[in-house]
C-alpha cells in the first residue's frame, strides 16, 4: 500500500511540514526506516537517530520540530507516540481485510450463551452456558469463556486466553486437599484487551472483575476474586494472586507479582520483576528488584542481607548507649 503524506495528516491532524504529495508505503522505526517510510521520535534521547534516519517523514513533539525540519519532512504532534499509535490503527484499517462479525463454524457456543450479533468468534473458541459477549468484541482462535462469565463491548481476546477457569482454592485436611468449588464468575468491562494464553480465574464466591479499558499482555495469570481498576495495564508474565485489588491507571512491568489480598492504589507503577509484598496505599513508582551481579558477589551480598536485622538491632543498642552517655555527661 502507498498513501500520500498529506492523507495521513488530513485524517489524523498534526502540523505537517514538508511535501504533502510525498508517498508513504510503510511504517518503520527510525533506525530501519527507508526513504518512503513514516517513523516517529518520542524520546529526545534518541535525537541522534533522528539525524541519521532515512525516513521520508518523522512524527515529533513541538520541542523537536526545528531539528526535524532541518532533516526533512515532519509531522508535529503534542504526543508523537500516541499519534503514531493512531497512525498504525488508520494504516491497518486501510490494509487489513475487514473482520466479519459472526461465529466461526468450528467454534462451540452454548445455546444458553449470549453473543452479540456484531461480535466475532474465531475458530475453535468455546463459550459456555450463561456466558455473554458484547457488541463489537473479537475473540481470536481457541479462546475459552467459561459459564456465566461476561465480556463487554469492543474487547479483544487473543488466541488461547481462558476466561473463567476455576480459581486455585483448596482446604487442607490431614495432609490432603479438599477442593473449594469456585462459585463466582468473571466480569470484564468494555474496551479491554487480553493477550494470548492469559488466564483470568473465576471468583470463589464473588466475581473476578476487570474494569473498562484494562490492557493485559500475554501469559498473565489473574487469580480468583481479583479486582483490576479502569485503564490499568500489565505486561507479559505478570501474576496477580487471589483477592488482590489493583487501582485505576496502574501499570505492572513484565514478570511483576502482586501477592494475595493486597490493595494497590490508583496510579501506582510497578517495575518489571518486582514482587509486591505489602499494600501500596499511595501513587508512585515502586521497584523491588535485587540487582544482577556475578554469582560470587551476589551470594556474598545475599548472605549479608540475612544479617541486616541483627545489625539494625545492634546499631539501635549502640545508639542507646551513646545517648545515655551523653545524658550522663550533661
Amino acid at each position: 500500500m502507498s498513501v500520500l503524506l498529506g492523507e495521513i495528516a488530513g485524517a489524523l491532524g498534526g502540523h505537517l511540514h514538508g511535501d504533502a504529495q510525498l508517498p508513504i508505503d510503510r511504517l518503520a522505526p527510525l533506525e530501519t526506516a527507508g526513504p518512503s517510510a513514516l517513523s516517529f521520535l518520542s524520546n529526545p534521547r534518541y535525537q541522534q537517530q533522528l539525524a541519521a534516519s532515512r525516513a521520508a517523514c518523522v512524527i515529533v513533539a513541538p520541542a523537536m520540530a526545528q531539528v526535524a525540519r532541518a532533516r526533512g519532512a515532519c509531522i508535529v504532534a503534542d504526543d508523537p507516540y500516541v499519534y503514531f499509535a493512531r497512525v498504525t490503527q488508520w494504516w491497518k484499517r486501510r490494509t487489513a481485510p475487514p473482520v466479519k462479525a459472526g461465529v466461526h463454524p468450528s467454534a462451540v457456543v452454548s445455546a444458553k450463551a449470549q453473543v452479540h450479533e456484531t461480535a466475532t468468534i474465531g475458530a475453535l473458541c468455546v463459550i459456555e452456558a450463561g456466558a455473554s459477549v458484547g457488541a463489537g468484541t473479537l475473540l481470536h482462535s481457541r479462546v475459552t469463556v467459561g459459564e456465566n462469565c461476561h465480556i463487554g463491548a469492543r474487547c479483544i481476546l487473543h488466541s488461547g486466553a481462558v476466561i473463567g477457569a476455576d480459581g486455585f482454592g483448596f482446604a487442607s485436611e490431614r495432609g490432603s486437599w479438599v477442593k473449594m468449588e469456585q462459585l463466582g464468575a468473571v466480569r470484564i468491562g468494555d474496551d479491554v484487551e487480553i493477550g494470548a494464553n492469559t488466564c483470568i480465574d473465576r471468583g470463589a464466591l464473588e466475581d473476578t472483575v476487570i474494569e473498562d479499558g484494562v490492557k493485559i499482555d500475554n501469559l498473565v495469570q489473574i487469580g480468583h476474586n481479583v479486582h483490576v481498576g479502569r485503564h490499568s495495564a500489565m505486561a507479559g508474565c505478570v501474576g496477580i494472586a487471589g483477592s488482590a485489588q489493583i487501582g485505576a491507571r496502574c501499570t505492572l512491568g513484565g514478570g511483576a507479582i502482586v501477592l494475595g489480598h493486597l490493595r494497590v492504589a490508583d496510579d501506582v507503577h510497578v517495575s518489571a520483576a518486582t514482587v509486591v509484598t505489602r499494600s501500596l496505599p499511595r501513587p508512585g513508582q515502586y521497584t523491588g528488584m535485587f540487582p544482577i551481579d556475578d554469582n560470587a558477589r551476589w551470594e556474598k551480598n545475599a548472605a549479608t542481607l540475612k544479617q541486616l536485622h541483627g545489625l539494625r538491632e545492634r546499631i539501635k543498642a549502640l545508639e542507646g548507649l551513646l545517648q545515655n552517655n551523653k545524658i550522663e555527661r550533661q
